[in-house]
């Protein structure tokens, strides 16, 4: 059974870094979005648990290259914390 996601809280990081995107990632990223409030954890999403530093929160992929870096707020809400490659996780 899909798992619904009912808000996504947007931090001002991901909103800057969002704006940033080629605006071809922008559009992947938001036919993304629709299929992670849809089914959070649909097999194209690779949807994942970070460890380390990040431990507590998930990453879910763009494409090869873009992630969506989140937290859960509760069971049906998620906070997007970050937008990018795998740089995010090094600021």
């Amino acid at each position: 059974m899909p798992r619904l996601v009912s808000k996504i809280v947007y931090s001002s990081r991901f909103e800057k870094n969002f704006s940033r995107l080629p605006s071809r990632i922008q559009q992947l990223a938001l036919k993304k979005d629709k299929l992670f409030r849809k089914n959070l954890f649909h097999s194209s999403l690779k949807t994942h648990k970070l460890g380390g530093k990040f431990e507590g929160t998930w990453a879910y992929s763009i494409n090869k290259d873009f992630r969506v870096h989140f937290y859960f707020l509760s069971d049906s809400v998620v906070a997007y914390v970050n937008v990018g490659t795998h740089e995010i996780y090094k600021k």
